[in-house]
């Protein structure tokens, strides 16, 4: 993060960028880290606080942006955020459908006031449709898309994999890169438009290949016994004496064969490699030889060959892992937490993420409405009305 401080913020491919975003859980804040790590001048608009929040100063997915208080369910404070729009490229609203319209704050409205702006709208289930106004999280949208049918072993459950799938994947990316589009267009036609980033068709467009590859035989079987899903002995978790654990994905034949190299056994005293039959079978044979040696003597066995066998690292592993120091794929903020480096990697205009402290609810609110445009006096008015809220209460009027 410190070599990365001397890259110019101007030579960011999103620099001058100027992003709204309104402040909610999960899958919007990582679209607006996004575009945050990639230069843009992403402005959380928080709730003011109230007692007993639950998640409150919860967003740990604040990098590089800066926080203004605002209720935007006073009419002064719905008048204020217009008049941000007015200045903004890019609105980020992740509240299900029809909350901002009771606002006054819909995409009719705004895009009046502001025609090149981009609406975008992130939400689980889309802004039409039977479960639009209902409340869901990431394994509702991965269940109603069709993709958790998939996840999960033989004869057990199907097994949501944290929340990554829907949320930011399928939301948060999916959301971000309709931004960068929208954008791209809006360079040749000068107006914006509105985004309807549905986590539950986000997913589902991820899945693709699983919906696209049906016919090729490759889900044929129940869930849990395919090549992919942990079914194939080749392509699978296996434990090592330590405790630890190696990925295995030996599919192509060559690498299937450095594979049992790797393993010590003889390939022409063993089933063939898709004998779907004996795949039980060796599965118990290549987990019993697993066991006979440490993730670390596995890896100096598999390290120098093509066999796609590789460590399971933990987060701290992760981090330590020579590959990744090299890459230089972990950064470290001015308060020591570590985090994976924005992705990919842009050769002349590199992601320069802040190695600033996330900002307090807040904590921007003044200097926020200077830069669009409100007078002192302005903002004086609005926190004597309980309209907005400063982190510092003696901040300088």
């Amino acid at each position: 993060c410190a070599r990365q401080r001397r890259a110019p913020a101007e030579a960011m491919a999103l620099s001058g960028l100027r992003v709204l975003e309104l402040a909610g859980l999960a899958p919007a804040p990582f679209c607006g880290m996004i575009l945050a790590d990639f230069g843009a001048q992403v402005v959380r608009v928080d709730r003011l606080s109230q007692a007993g929040e639950v998640f409150a100063e919860a967003d740990v997915q604040a990098r590089g942006k800066r926080s203004l208080a605002l209720d935007l369910k006073r009419p002064q404070g719905a008048v204020a955020l217009r008049r941000l729009c007015r200045g903004a490229d890019v609105l980020i609203e992740p509240f299900r459908h029809g909350v901002m319209e009771r606002l006054g704050l819909g995409p009719e409205v705004l895009l009046q006031e502001n025609p090149g702006l981009i609406y975008a709208r992130l939400t689980g289930f889309g802004q039409r449709g039977k479960y639009a106004k209902s409340a869901g999280h990431d394994i509702n949208y991965l269940a109603l898309s069709g993709v958790l049918s998939k996840l999960g072993r033989k004869n057990e459950n199907p097994c949501a994999p944290a929340n990554l799938l829907a949320d930011f994947a399928g939301g948060g990316v999916m959301c971000a890169l309709g931004i960068v589009i929208a954008l791209f267009e809006r360079a040749r036609s000068g107006r914006g438009q509105v985004i309807d980033a549905s986590m539950v068709e986000g997913v589902a467009y991820l899945s693709s290949f699983l919906w696209k590859s049906q016919n090729m035989g490759l889900w044929r079987q129940p869930r849990g016994e395919n090549l992919l899903d942990s079914g194939a002995p080749f392509y699978e978790v296996y434990r090592t004496s330590d405790g630890k654990f190696m990925a295995v994905g030996a599919i192509e034949p060559k690498f299937y064969n450095h594979f049992i190299e790797g393993l010590g056994l003889n390939l022409d005293e063993l089933p063939a490699q898709m004998s779907f039959s004996n795949w039980p079978e060796m599965k118990k044979k290549f987990a019993s030889i697993f066991a006979q040696k440490t993730q670390a003597e596995w890896s100096s066995i598999f390290d120098s060959t093509d066999a796609c066998v590789t460590p399971v690292l933990s987060f701290d592993d992760a981090v330590s892992h020579q590959h990744n120091k090299e890459r230089s794929s972990f950064i470290k903020n001015d308060q020591g937490e570590i985090s994976p480096r924005p992705a990919p990697v842009l050769s002349r205009t590199p992601a320069v993420p802040s190695c600033k402290r996330d900002p307090f609810r807040g904590e921007h609110t003044e200097e926020i409405l200077l830069e669009y445009g409100f007078t002192k006096q302005e903002i004086a008015e609005l926190y004597t009305d309980k309209v907005i809220e400063f982190k510092n209460l003696k901040a300088n009027l």
